[in-house]
Order: structure tokens, then sequence, then C-alpha cells
């Protein structure tokens, strides 16, 4: 090989290893450390008050219930992005950070207000220019354990990382453009920090955005809330249809238990919320409506069983997170044991398990719980020991603002 076809190969080669390495660049986690240095939080304390000590967002102390072969196999946390401190430190800045919409006003706290259990309690959220989102606000509280990790009423999008960039582009919701957000984001002084500490570099990317997102998000786990100590106090029982009553719970909440678990009155809760995380995968019809102007899931499918199909959503800090249904048409949670006592309607599409569970044919009326006004009560209580106060008011799930 003469002189001049080696200095070909060798320049060849390197441009291939810089190509590489900037592809490999957005994938890159250094290994976590747990503190800011002086000069740094000189820079970060202008703009945010964070600890120079991080927040334990990577190795929680969970319950057992949070760390069983069910609940690990459900979390959707993916192995290209573990949660660690630094990459949910900076999703939290990132979270509450106004400067993602086009206009500075709007921010993804904005819509998932804390104190709301990370919902919002307006029926729909104002965006861009006092416009309103179509839908409620859902609550991002365990969505790490959502199996399927597909996100929104109408499970849209495949990912939480993917969920996380689409509401940044709504032109109702943010409206920024993502280039247009990273060159926003890169002049400023404390992301050049962040994303430096979360991802070995200051180079903001989008791809590194829905990432730091996505941690912070997974890392809302409400795990602190009286159902938690009741179920710790259970034995943490494997059968959820045989739930004992908890030692912790007074007998109206036992009452609800009974009725959500054990399906007195023929009550089918248990099998759309039951797991001890109560969240579930799937998007279903719960009869709300014979006809519905919104599809849900039909409408990014267009196949007709999936109209009118919408995710089913966290039960977690539930008595926060009002008003309830993808069109927030339920102002209490009284509205809403009542819709299932009484108020199914026989939709097409009608989950089964709003059936009449004595005929399994597509034909069976639909179920009618008729609870009692006391049962009716109970069982808002029992929803009510879901509420984790910790999650409400913890700083580490804050704004970091000053």
């Amino acid at each position: 090989m003469n002189r001049n076809m080696k200095i070909l190969v060798t320049g060849i080669i390197l441009i291939t290893i810089i190509i590489v390495s900037c592809d490999k660049e957005d994938d890159y986690v250094p290994v976590e450390n747990s503190a800011f240095t002086e000069s740094e939080l000189a820079v970060l304390n202008q703009t945010l008050n964070l600890p120079s000590q991080l927040y334990n967002y990577a190795n929680p102390n969970f319950p057992p219930h949070f760390t069983s072969e069910e609940a690990n196999i459900a979390d959707n946390t993916p192995d290209d992005n573990p949660i660690t401190d630094f990459g949910a430190t900076l999703g939290r800045v990132l979270f509450y950070d106004k400067n993602l919409s086009i206009d500075n006003t709007v921010s993804c706290a904005s819509c998932h207000k804390q104190e709301a259990g990370f919902s919002d309690s307006n029926r729909f959220s104002i965006g861009l220019n006092g416009q309103l989102t179509r839908r409620n606000s859902m609550t991002i509280i365990n969505a790490r354990y959502f199996e399927d990790g597909r996100f929104f009423w109408d499970v849209r999008a495949n990912t939480l990382e993917e969920q996380s960039l689409m509401p940044i582009q709504d032109h109702t919701e943010m409206g920024m453009e993502l280039t247009a957000l990273e060159n926003k984001l890169q002049v400023l002084e404390y992301y050049n920090i962040l994303f430096g500490k979360a991802f070995g570099n200051g180079q903001v990317t989008s791809n590194k955005i829905a990432r730091a997102l996505s941690q912070f998000m997974r890392a809302t786990v409400s795990y602190n809330s009286k159902f938690d100590e009741g179920f710790a106090l259970a034995g943490y029982p494997d059968d959820e249809e045989q739930m004992p009553d908890f030692p912790n719970f007074t007998p109206q909440e036992n009452l609800g238990l009974d009725i959500f678990y054990r399906g007195r009155n023929g009550a089918t809760c248990l099998y759309c919320h039951g797991n001890p995380q109560h969240v579930n995968d799937e998007a279903k019809n719960n009869g709300l409506d014979l006809s519905y102007t919104d599809n849900g899931l039909g409408e990014i499918t267009a196949n007709p069983s999936d109209m009118a199909l919408f995710k089913v959503p966290s039960l977690r800090n539930i008595a926060l997170t009002a008003p309830y249904m993808h069109d927030g048409r339920f102002e209490t949670l009284m509205d809403v044991v009542n819709h299932y006592s009484t108020g199914v309607q026989d939709h097409p599409n009608l989950h089964f398990r709003l059936k009449d569970s004595d005929d399994p044919s597509p034909n069976s009326d639909v179920l009618r719980l008729n609870l009692t006004q006391e049962e009716k009560e109970a069982l808002v209580a029992f929803l009510s020991t879901l509420t984790d106060a910790t999650i409400a008011t913890e700083e580490k799930y804050s704004t970091p603002f000053n």
C-alpha cells in the first residue's frame, strides 16, 4: 500500500470513529456520583434551588410489593435509560421549566401539578394563549409500572420517552419545534451543567431531554399511602381476590376494600385496578356513553373494536386528581362510584368485566352494582387510602426554581 493510500485509509478510519462517537454520544451515561461541586452550585443557584447532595431517585427504599417479580416485570424502564440521580434531577428541572414552551408560559407542571396528584384540577388544561386541551390531564404517578409502556388516553405513544416530547411540540400545549428547543436551552448556563452531569457532556439534544424527563416521571412513584402500610401489616397477600381486612383501616375503609377487592355486590374493580401499584396496561371502554364524540384509541387505529377505548389511569392519589375520566366529566369520587353503581352504558365495546358475570355472552346485561349509600361512601373512603402525602408535598418532586 503506497503512502497516499495509507493516508487515505487512515483518514477514513478516523472519520468513521468520529461519526460513531457522535452517534453514541447521546447514549453515554457516566458513572453516577452524588453531588454538585461548589462552583457548579454557585451557577445553578442563580436560577435554581438544588441541594448539593442529590435526592435519591435511582435507589429508593421501595417496600417489597414494589420490588416483587410482578413489579419488576411491569417496570417499563428501558435498559438504555436507567434512572440516575443526575438524570432525574435534570428531568425535574425540565419538567418545571417554562422555557420548554414557545412563549415561556407553560411547563409540563402547568398541566401536571404536584398538589393535584400530578394531574390538573381543571377539567381541561390551559395551554398557549389560553387554549384548552382536548382531554383531562392524566397523572404521571406510577407511570413506571405500565408494563406495555404505552401512554396518553388513546395510548398513541409507544414509550414514555416518546410521550415526553409530544406535549412540547403540540400547538395547543407548548408549541416548540425540537431543534428550536435544543438551541434555546443550550444557551442557558444551568443546562450546560445539568446535561453534562447527566449525560457526560453539556450538549442539549431532544433525545436527552426525552430521557431525562422520563427518568423524573419514572421516579415519581407512590408507595407511602395508608394502603401500603395496611398491605404490609396484612403480610403482603398475593391472592388479591381474597384480600384480608387491613388492621390499620377503619371499618368503613375495610368495607370499601371488600367491595373493591372481594367483589361485594359483583364489583370488578380488582381486575382493572387491583395490583399493588394500582395501574393497568390497557385501553378499555367503561360505559360512559352509548355514543362518543371522542373515540380514543379508535381515532388512532380506525378499528371499530377500538372505538371509545381509553387508557386505564393510575388510582394512586386519586382523591387529589379530580375531575375524573378522559373528559373530566365527574367532579368527585362519589360521582365516579355512582357511575359504576348504576350509570354504566351498554356501549358495543364495553369491557366484559362490566357485563353480568353470570352471562358471558356478548349480549349479556350491563353490570349494575346498585350500591347502598353506606357502600358508596365506604368505597370512596377506601380510594382515599391510596393517597400518598409524601409525593404530594416532598421537595424532590416539587419545582426547583427560585
